[in-house]
């Protein structure tokens, strides 16, 4: 089991966000967390990802308690986070950024290995290695922010908002790479995403969560046809 979270609480300036919240990522699983804006979702992977600390509950990941350690150990044991809307830095080139991703391994070589599996995965960051991020479409900043995550060789890769404001045909791209990556490397997935159907198109096991409590979980088939999720997010 590579990540698991029991009965976690969360907040800001003393006021919760998060209620009690489970959640499981197994060891090359992709799961999918939906739900609406303010639902709570970016909240637990800040706190799953060392960015604030929990009030309550317990972080596992791969035996070993996490909840509370800083961001840079944790990167360390093997957790990157992609935030949402790209946070790269916009003055540096797009190679600067994806070696930000490795800055804690020492072995150049390791290093320049895992550009190359970065650039393979997307050939048009190699093309605009030398061009600032911050010129670059929404899009190939999403592919950097993801390329940047990967740098770390991570063993759980936490992706926040993958669709966010880009274009359908782009955002099926972007799900194809992640169905790619995990082929390649089969390393695990916690995807959080606004929309259903993108998410629980290529996840294992999927979470629902609104107002920072667990509310359905299970087969994302199957959570698809729930009555529920078709009245709240799907529109229908």
């Amino acid at each position: 089991m590579a990540l698991e979270v029991t009965g976690l609480q969360a907040g800001y300036n003393k006021v919760n966000i998060l209620w009690g919240v489970d959640l499981t990522v197994n060891d090359g699983q992709c799961v999918a967390l939906v739900g609406s804006n303010g639902a709570g979702k970016s909240t637990l992977l800040k706190v799953i990802a060392g960015l604030l600390p929990p009030s309550q509950g317990t972080i596992t990941f791969n035996g070993l308690a996490t909840a509370g350690l800083r961001s840079p150990r944790l990167v360390e044991l093997g957790i990157s986070v992609v935030p949402e809307g790209y946070k790269l830095f916009r003055g540096m080139t797009v190679e600067e950024n994806l070696r930000l991703g490795a800055y804690r391994i020492k072995d150049t070589t390791s290093i320049h290995q895992r550009l190359e599996e970065v650039y393979e995965v997307f050939p048009e960051l190699k093309e605009r290695r030398d061009q600032l991020a911050g010129t670059m479409s929404g899009g190939q900043q999403q592919m950097c922010s993801i390329g940047r995550g990967l740098m770390a060789y991570p063993k759980l890769l936490m992706i926040d908002e993958l669709s966010l404001g880009l274009a359908p045909k782009l955002v099926e791209f972007l799900v194809e790479k992640i169905v790619e990556i995990r082929q390649k490397t089969n390393m695990s997935i916690l995807l959080v995403e606004q929309d259903v159907e993108i998410a629980f198109s290529i996840a294992d096991y999927g979470y629902v969560i609104e107002s920072g409590r667990m509310t359905l979980e299970g087969n994302p088939k199957e959570l698809l046809a729930n009555p529920l999720i078709i009245s709240s997010y799907l529109g229908l």
